[in-house]
């Protein structure tokens, strides 16, 4: 029997992907204009930078997540604030909290560390920064970001933001390449763009909220198997030793 006429066996099916194309007539030039539809969708290095950032944010072991954009672009002699937050299924205890920024000039250069929290938030005054430097952030509200002042073309380089909050057993980590501008880049319309990049923004915060809930439901389930599983081993323990006053009788 051949497979056409044998319903127990499916033909392989070849599916062609086309690029339609759109025709518009425009009413200010008065001429038509063709549109593919390849414009409306976002640019593979747009997906492949989405696609790194969600896994870099994902739950791993008993690490926390801690968040900072990658690039931070400043104007010569501006005020720019280097965001840093982090996610933690914890309550931040002023007591247990530690936070520790530091400042790389080059990517093999030692690391100097010039704000730090211990109880409170501590500014370790670095010559190279002086006063310009303000904590603006609220770790209560899992914020850790700061303001740099009256941005130098020497204030270029790394930061990096490490966040502990105990009972989290590790600390977490980002880094920050500050650029340093002379003058504003020119403006152009980015409309699309910013569409497609602000619906792709939203789905990943989306699926990084679920696994961050996941994380912390599984974590708090471990915790009570830790607990039953202790508390069973000291009942068998008592069980074992048993009365000592039986065994006299």
């Amino acid at each position: 029997m051949s497979p056409a006429n044998n319903p127990g066996v499916r033909k392989k099916q070849t599916t062609t992907t086309k690029i339609h194309t759109y025709t518009r007539f425009s009413p200010y030039t008065k001429k038509s204009f063709k549109m593919s539809l390849e414009a409306w969708l976002p640019p593979p290095t747009l997906l492949l930078t989405g696609l790194s950032l969600l896994l870099s944010l994902a739950p791993t072991g008993l690490g926390m997540e801690v968040m900072a954009p990658p690039t931070i672009n400043a104007l010569n002699g501006s005020s720019v604030k280097l965001s840093c937050t982090f996610n933690s299924c914890y309550k931040v205890e002023n007591k247990q909290f530690s936070l520790n920024w530091t400042y790389q000039e080059c990517w093999n250069c030692s690391e100097e560390l010039f704000l730090q929290f211990r109880t409170k938030i501590m500014n370790k005054q670095l010559d190279r920064f002086g006063n310009r430097v303000e904590f603006t952030g609220n770790p209560t509200k899992y914020d850790v970001s700061f303001t740099l002042k009256n941005v130098q073309l020497e204030d270029e380089g790394t930061y990096n933001c490490y966040v502990l909050n105990p009972p989290d057993r590790q600390r977490g980590h980002a880094s920050i390449n500050l650029k340093v501008l002379t003058q504003e880049p020119p403006k152009h319309d980015s409309t699309v763009a910013l569409i497609v990049g602000t619906s792709v923004g939203g789905f990943l915060a989306l699926v990084i909220l679920v696994l961050v809930v996941v994380k912390c439901v599984r974590r708090k389930k471990q915790q009570r198997l830790n607990t039953d599983d202790q508390k069973t081993e000291e009942e068998g323990k008592t069980d074992g030793e048993g009365n000592p006053d039986e065994g006299t009788k």
